[in-house]
């Protein structure tokens, strides 16, 4: 009996995914003996061509991590569907947008100027950049182009499943895999995790009240949290009560509020705005003042509540006015 083919890629990203990958120790080795890993340019030397040779489907399924921002990451991410049997969205970054989302409350121009023009570090008088397509005669090189906006993978491609987290926890990453390889997958569309929140794999769940109300809010670097008592009560914005669980809870056992990595649950359009005005609803005053005052505490309300999925959010980006 043949193994499964599967391919794995990264698009853009910091490599954590890749790393969590790695992370499954032993597990990946036993992975190894079941399935026939045909593409992994991060870890063995594949190239493009090798997918191109495969025919139509030859894939049982693509694990692809990383937002879409270069032409290069559309070009594989298309290649990889036409040849794969199913998509898996791996990691926060390919399912909603992920960090590198966050750039798209700025022009391309505005980060083509930063990046190679403005930046403290940048010495470049000339005003250099790269350019695609590059020819010198018979000298030639493609250089990948910059999108005008990052996008989530399903935003490109069809997406049949989506692992989340950044990066996604081995327990998410084994239960995909197993399913996959056993035939039990859920339905197409479905994300890995629970389908209750965060809090509900919390051990401090216990400690908090029935409803939360509060007075102020605090920045992580301003308090050392008591590690027995809910770190939301303690004046923290942690997300967790909005949050799709399965990760138990590990930013919370370090000490450190949900940043929301594994997104949305079922139902939730944008998830920003979800965790927003849940934050909203438990603070405890309607003067204007006071308000201003508790939330002067979140001094990146895009980076706190849409650090994830921007991309994916009914806003998308930055809100280009139109001239009367």
């Amino acid at each position: 009996m043949k193994k499964p083919k599967i391919a794995m890629y990264w698009c853009a990203g910091c490599g954590g995914c890749e790393e969590a990958v790695v992370d499954l120790a032993e597990n990946l080795l036993n992975l190894a003996e079941k399935v026939d890993i045909v593409f992994w340019p991060v870890a063995m030397d594949f190239k493009k061509s090798d997918v191109e040779a495969l025919e139509d489907g030859e894939l049982t399924a693509s694990f692809i991590n990383g937002s879409i921002r270069l032409s290069e990451h559309v070009e594989m991410v298309k290649l990889l569907r036409k040849k794969s049997q199913l998509v898996f969205a791996f990691g926060a970054c390919s399912y909603t947008g992920g960090i590198p989302g966050l750039a798209n409350q700025f022009t391309k121009e505005d980060l083509l100027s930063y990046v190679y023009e403005e930046a403290p570090s940048v010495d470049n008088p000339e005003k250099v950049r790269p350019i695609p397509n590059f020819k010198d005669g018979e000298f030639e090189v493609d250089v990948p182009d910059v999108l005008d906006i990052c996008k989530s993978l399903d935003e490109v491609i069809k997406v049949d499943y989506y692992i989340p987290g950044c990066p996604p926890t081995t327990n998410v990453i084994i239960d995909a895999f197993t399913a996959l390889l056993e035939g039990k997958l859920p339905p197409r569309g479905s994300v890995f995790g629970s389908n209750r929140s965060v809090c509900y794999d919390c051990r401090l769940n216990d400690t908090k009240p029935e409803k939360t109300l509060l007075k102020e809010l605090k920045r992580p670097h301003e308090i050392i949290p008591d590690p027995e008592k809910c770190l939301l009560t303690q004046g923290l914005v942690c997300l967790g009560p909005v949050t799709r669980g399965g990760c138990g809870a590990v930013c919370i056992e370090g000490n450190m509020p949900c940043s929301g990595c594994f997104g949305p649950l079922d139902g939730v359009k944008d998830y920003g705005a979800k965790a927003l005005s849940f934050i909203a609803s438990i603070v405890d005053t309607i003067d204007e003042e006071e308000l201003d005052r508790i939330f002067e505490k979140i001094p990146d309300p895009l980076g706190t509540f849409y650090r994830y999925s921007l991309p994916k959010s009914l806003l998308k980006g930055r809100v280009r006015r139109c001239n009367p």
